[in-house]
């Protein structure tokens, strides 16, 4: 591969490293509140978090683009503080990758706190646990399936993800564009062999995701 093929390869494996963080971090009190709560808000917000499903990646792309821009909230204050424009830029990516993979994140660790049912935490609420040690001590380990799927699958779809980061980062080589960008770069240049050794890699590392997803993950196989 071509230095520019390795450089994409690496940007794209860090920001499918970093997404992946902040989603976990950012998408597990959302899960917690939508298998806990009863508000009615609860199908709003549902719904609000499964919108990237349905939405085609330039849509949303576009609009955070706005967003992001000069004129839009997110774009004004960042301005504001000092720290310039987030479109084309590796934070802008990270930004933009967050929202469109957070479903993949946040509904199989929903489902995982769903399926632990009320008794395990009832019982730890008789032995004195405050909630945050129920949480800790007693939800997030027996969700950990959920977890586990759903790292794998932010991952992924962070690594696959094309629209959006075209949207949002543009094509500018070792600072925002990845791998699918790379790909299309060839095949726009009539680089077919090139575009096969990237495609041919995104290829495997799909069925190596899937496989293992499926083979470590026995919970989420019985379940589909």
């Amino acid at each position: 591969m071509e230095s520019t093929d390795l450089a994409a390869v690496w940007l794209t494996l860090k920001l499918a490293t970093v997404v992946t963080t902040l989603l976990l971090v950012v998408g597990t009190p959302i899960a917690w509140w939508l298998a806990r709560t009863r508000s009615p808000f609860k199908g709003m917000v549902g719904a609000i978090v499964a919108l990237p499903l349905v939405l085609p990646p330039t849509v949303l792309g576009f609009y955070m683009l706005l967003t992001m821009g000069p004129h839009g909230p997110l774009g004004q204050l960042t301005q504001a503080l000092g720290l310039g424009l987030l479109p084309f830029t590796f934070p802008g990516l990270v930004i933009a990758s967050v929202f469109y993979s957070l479903p993949f994140v946040v509904q199989p660790i929903q489902n995982a706190f769903e399926a632990i049912g009320e008794r395990p935490l009832e019982v730890a609420a008789t032995l004195r646990a405050s909630p945050w040690d129920a949480f800790w001590s007693v939800a997030v380990p027996l969700a950990r399936p959920g977890f586990l799927s759903g790292a794998i699958l932010g991952f992924a779809h962070t690594v696959g993800e094309f629209g959006i980061v075209l949207m949002i980062g543009g094509n500018i080589p070792e600072k925002t564009r990845v791998v699918s960008v790379q790909i299309y770069d060839h095949v726009e240049a009539l680089e077919y062999t090139q575009a096969h050794w990237l495609a041919g890699g995104m290829v495997l590392f799909s069925f190596v995701v899937l496989l293992g997803l499926y083979t470590f993950n026995p919970a989420r196989r019985k379940a589909l």
